[in-house]
């Protein structure tokens, strides 16, 4: 049975409700895969060995598997643990958001909640957050979409499922502010706010680290030229050590103070440098949109 499992990708998605995991869903079945939502986990296993009879016409599905099961939910991770038993290979993808962003969501869509009908929204979200704590503990990867767009949160998707082969791996490059906190889903977190700031350079205080101007100002100081050198052997030792433990994905988050110019330029280089050595990469600025708002804004002020 393991050496059938080898050809089925078993994708297991789950997480808070309101986090995004329908659109997680639309995007993997525009990869090919067969998915099912709000599975019963005491179907878990028999969906699995169906799939496993379907003579490779069926080799990669995504079950949707979360709170709406009511007391079936109860039963996930015991199927989980008669899976590995059975010697079935599966990954276990988790979606969350802040309590904020989840109430925002929810008001906004005017969906109710799976725990709402006795609870307050809070509560529920808090409840079910409670629920699935175990859950997340066990999954490979956790996506927090709290500050995630759609098409971001799809181009990620994609750069991990599409065209998916036994042993790939993938490096997300994520830049960010500290003022606007740390992405949640970074398994590795540099700070580079002991960088040159172009902030303090009146010419360049309105660019972003997409500008020319302030790459050649970042990328040219001393001090980034031997952080560079030094990161990125960091990079090349540890990146074979994950794949070599399994990991399918790596999020490398690099922050400045605000999102803007630093972290910028060090993402895109060190993304830049990882796909030379091979590597299947996609890079994110999670908060230059706002700065890019902000500055429009004051030229029209001008």
């Amino acid at each position: 049975m393991v050496q059938k499992t080898q050809n089925l990708h078993i994708l297991i998605i789950t997480g808070l409700s309101g986090a995004g995991k329908t659109q997680v869903m639309n995007c993997l079945e525009d990869l090919g895969y067969y998915c099912v939502d709000n599975l019963p986990p005491v179907l878990l296993n028999k969906f699995v060995e169906l799939s496993l009879q379907s003579e490779g016409s069926v080799d990669k599905v995504a079950l949707v598997i979360d709170v709406r099961g009511g007391g079936f939910f109860e039963d996930l991770n015991e199927a989980l643990d008669d899976m590995e038993q059975n010697g079935l290979i599966y990954e276990i993808l988790f979606l969350e958001a802040s309590d904020e962003v989840l109430v925002r969501r929810f008001k906004e869509s005017r969906r109710r909640h799976p725990l709402s009908e006795q609870l307050r929204l809070l509560e529920a979200i808090q409840v079910e957050r409670n629920m699935l704590e175990e859950l997340r503990g066990r999954a490979n990867l956790v996506i927090d979409t709290s500050y995630v767009t759609p098409r971001e949160l799809n181009d990620k998707l994609k750069s991990l499922y599409s065209e998916r082969k036994s042993g790939g791996f993938s490096v997300n490059v994520i830049s960010f502010g500290y003022k606007m906190g740390i992405p949640l889903d970074s398994d590795i977190v540099v700070d580079v706010r002991f960088l040159p700031n172009p902030f303090y350079d009146p010419v360049m205080r309105n660019m972003t680290g997409e500008d020319r101007e302030v790459v050649e100002y970042v990328l040219g100081s001393p001090v980034t030229r031997s952080f560079t050198r030094r990161f990125l052997n960091l990079l090349r030792f540890l990146i074979p050590h994950y794949i070599s433990e399994g990991k399918t994905n790596l999020a490398i988050g690099i922050g400045c103070t605000g999102g803007q110019h630093r972290s910028v330029v060090l993402a895109e280089y060190t993304g830049k440098q990882l796909g030379k050595l091979g590597y299947n990469v996609i890079i994110r600025h999670r908060d230059i949109a706002k700065h890019k708002l902000d500055i429009a804004k004051r030229k029209l002020e001008e």
